[in-house]
């Protein structure tokens, strides 16, 4: 099959190795929606078309995107993502466009995930033999995104705004993986010219699916004096395990799975960036929200829960919560200072 040149859509990260095989760019929608110069209107166009006013945002926008950038073939993720995407994709084919569905197995299970990627390979009209090729030619993209990682928490270089852009766009490379090489290794260059942040700051883990706030979000926490130093799932778009085969790869992904599986990946990582405290984003009316009540059983550091759906801006409200989680991590931080002495 020769696609080469095509643009692909995709609703989350998926096996990107396999389409490039396969001769397809994917472009993550998501990333279009949110980095559109108004995607308030991209989610009215798409209430406009009939979705309801209880539909998440996101879903909204990427039906929009595909038909404001004129996107032919999705591949819809119909299993371990969103549990609309399956009629997001019944409505992306009235409107003509091609979609292909693409189910993560239900557990991490590397036999199945092998089974899964080459049934998506033959459908494609390619082999995992080449996608593995693909998957080599990758690895300095996600290193470099590693390596960004570490000098966000390890080395304290980097913004978690930085932090958060760079790995986000680990699920498509910006459509131009050599290009995204070349920016984030010239961003580290710069990052380790720069002095670390201070010693005294909050250190915060962001957990759960990237936010409609993104932008304002981490700069207002950096001017009160705190950082994300953990992104969950966007470091998990970026594939920090990225090694063995493309099927372990994908088995080691977390987000497509249970929530217990990442909660030993998140707990992991909350003691060796030494977390101060969690914010839970979720998104309204996805189902995932639910999983609030797990994080909140399980996690060792305290956690704010912020909701978030076509709004893109902080609220005064957000503000005033975000500024007092942030006081209550303080007079926790000196009420354990006191207690050691």
């Amino acid at each position: 099959m020769n696609n080469s040149g095509n643009v692909i859509g995709i609703t989350t990260t998926v096996p990107s190795e396999i389409l490039m095989a396969a001769g397809y760019s994917p472009t993550d929608l998501n990333n279009l929606f949110i980095e559109s110069t108004n995607p308030e209107e991209l989610v009215r166009k798409a209430e406009r078309a009939g979705f309801p006013l209880n539909t998440c945002a996101w879903i909204k926008g990427l039906y929009s995107v595909c038909l404001e950038h004129n996107i032919k073939t999705v591949l819809c993720v119909t299993t371990g993502d969103c549990s609309n995407t399956s009629m997001l994709m019944e409505v992306l084919k009235l409107r003509g466009i091609n979609t292909i569905p693409f189910a993560y197995p239900n557990s991490p299970d590397t036999a199945k995930m092998l089974e899964t990627l080459n049934d998506l390979a033959f459908r494609l009209g390619t082999t995992l033999k080449e996608a593995e090729q693909e998957r080599q030619k990758l690895a300095p993209c996600r290193q470099a995104a590693s390596e960004l990682d570490r000098l966000t928490w390890q080395d304290n270089l980097v913004s978690g705004m930085e932090n958060h852009y760079w790995l986000v766009s680990s699920s498509d490379f910006n459509q131009n993986p050599s290009q995204y090489y070349t920016d984030t290794q010239h961003l580290i260059e710069c990052a380790r010219q720069r002095k670390p942040y201070p010693k005294d700051e909050l250190r915060l883990a962001f957990v759960g699916v990237p936010s409609v706030y993104g932008k304002e979000l981490y700069p207002f926490l950096e001017q009160n004096g705190a950082r994300v130093v953990y992104n969950e799932i966007q470091r998990q778009f970026s594939m920090p395990n990225a090694s063995g085969t493309l099927a372990k790869q994908y088995t080691d992904y977390t987000y497509p799975y249970g929530i217990n599986d990442r909660l030993c990946d998140i707990e992991r990582e909350l003691k060796r960036r030494k977390i101060d405290g969690v914010i839970h984003y979720v998104q309204t009316f996805c189902h995932r929200a639910i999983g609030d009540i797990v994080f909140r059983s399980y996690l060792s550091v305290p956690m704010l829960t912020i909701e978030g759906n076509n709004d893109f801006r902080l609220s005064q409200h957000l503000k005033t919560r975000l500024e007092a989680f942030l006081d209550v991590l303080l007079q926790l931080r000196s009420k354990n200072k006191q207690s050691a002495i």
